[in-house]
């Protein structure tokens, strides 16, 4: 099979290039994993993965990525090179679940890549016009949309973070450093210097962002904390070594009986509370709220829920600082309805942000006013490096947690595929900053 492709047409892998078929999983677990075990089929699959690959090759013709497949087949511009093991497989799934299937296609074996985040970063990178315009019109009709069982009603939302966080304290500690922080780091160093950051200087990167943010958020010697979203505990760790009072809540059951021994063994058990409770159910006043990359779990139908929450429990002069990972205003508006990869495999029902719909939702629905921003994508693309290789270095350690050979090809999809949004910039990370409206 051949294909012509513009200005670089399909060509034959010269021969002794180097080409090895990397070996699929050499198990699925039917049961674990209905949607990996079984290759989309029947009329209707085959329909739309004739399609679906042809708009594949169609956008592989436009873009700088080279794809392989068995045959000796190359199609595409010169970039980094994914490798097509099962042609058919991965057309069928591409067909059926749009970019669900990309992920599932991966975790299947059906594709693989010698740099798994360079690939995805060309895709995301050009996201908007991977499909035609007239078909992307007609997305909403054929793709799925999010269960209402993954909405994050009160009702929901506890069985929606028990689906990511309470997976193994153990799990999570495989990758994240000695602070346990599950969220971007803030390095000392930029641009071209920041690709080199090693492993050494990460704890202190996460405690650095985590410093800044009680900083702008003023806690000191008895400031009382609200931490939205515990974590494990670090941020808590932090605030009360400043002599601060928090009261910390959390819907991970996991996180919170971790996050209570580090308390209790660093001597904190009067300076903090914490709490399994939806942060809709917070009462009381405090000076600083605090918030780290949880917003993106509230869903947008309750992000105004969410400041107003805050503003409720804000006292006069008090502060509030927050992490959160946006996207350019104009994505938010044509996926926050879609049913992803990221939804199916790793968090339901989380949509994220946009700097403007933050500063929308605050200045029309609280008296909460935006007073400053930090930008710092190219941090987390380095953080999720970091956590990358950590993981991929420690592949047997998680196979002894239980964790199937299915699952590490999603966790590192899901690690690259971050990263990509990241570095191409098509996702950004944000400290902000906000205070009540002035009477």
């Amino acid at each position: 099979m051949t294909e012509a492709g513009g200005s670089a047409a399909a060509q034959r892998v010269p021969a002794g290039a180097p080409y090895t078929v990397p070996q699929p999983p050499s198990h699925v677990d039917a049961e674990a994993w209905p949607g990996i075990a079984t290759v989309p089929s029947g009329l209707k699959a085959a329909v739309a993965g004739r399609a679906a690959e042809a708009i594949f090759k169609a956008a592989v013709r436009r873009l700088p990525l080279e794809v392989r497949y068995p045959d000796g087949t190359v199609l595409g511009k010169s970039g980094p090179v994914m490798t097509i093991n099962r042609p058919e497989a991965f057309a069928a799934r591409l067909g059926d679940g749009g970019l669900i299937g990309l992920g599932e296609s991966y975790m299947a074996g059906d594709w693989d890549a010698a740099d798994l985040t360079a690939v995805l970063e060309v895709f995301a990178g050009s996201v908007g016009s991977l499909v035609p315009e007239p078909l992307q019109k007609l997305r909403a009709l054929y793709l799925p949309r999010q269960p209402r069982r993954e909405r994050n009603t009160e009702q929901n939302t506890r069985s929606n973070i028990s689906r990511h966080y309470d997976l193994s304290n153990e799990l999570f500690a495989s990758f994240l450093d000695e602070t346990m922080t599950y969220s971007s780091a803030l390095f000392p160093e930029s641009g071209e210097t920041m690709k080199t950051v090693a492993w050494d200087g990460f704890a202190a990167a996460q405690r650095a962002k985590i410093d800044r943010l009680l900083d702008k958020a003023g806690v000191g010697q008895g400031t009382r904390v609200l931490e939205i979203g515990t974590g494990w505990g670090e941020l808590a760790l932090r605030a009360a070594a400043r002599g601060a009072t928090v009261y910390s809540v959390t819907l991970s059951s996991e996180q919170q009986e971790l996050a209570r021994k580090r308390v209790a063994d660093a001597g904190y058990t009067d300076a903090v509370t914490i709490e399994l409770k939806d942060y809709r159910a917070v009462e009381g006043e405090y000076d600083a709220v605090v918030s780290v990359e949880m917003i993106e779990a509230v869903g947008f139908e309750y992000w105004a829920t969410y400041f107003q929450t805050i503003e409720r429990v804000l006292a006069p002069g008090g502060k509030v600082a927050i992490q959160a990972i946006t996207i350019g205003h104009d994505r938010l508006l044509a996926t926050r309805s879609s049913y992803t990869w990221v939804h199916k495999y790793i968090f339901p029902g989380g949509v994220i942000p946009s700097v403007r719909a933050i500063e929308d939702i605050t200045e029309k629905q609280t008296g909460l006013r935006v007073r400053e921003r930090l930008a710092m994508g190219e941090h987390y693309g380095q953080t999720l490096r970091l956590w990358e290789e950590r993981f991929m270095a420690r592949a047997e350690e998680v196979r002894g947690l239980g964790f199937d050979e299915i699952f590490q090809r999603m966790w590192q999809f899901y690690l690259c595929y971050s990263r990509a949004g990241f570095q191409s910039g098509y996702l950004d990370v944000q400290q902000i900053v906000l205070d009540k409206r002035a009477a």
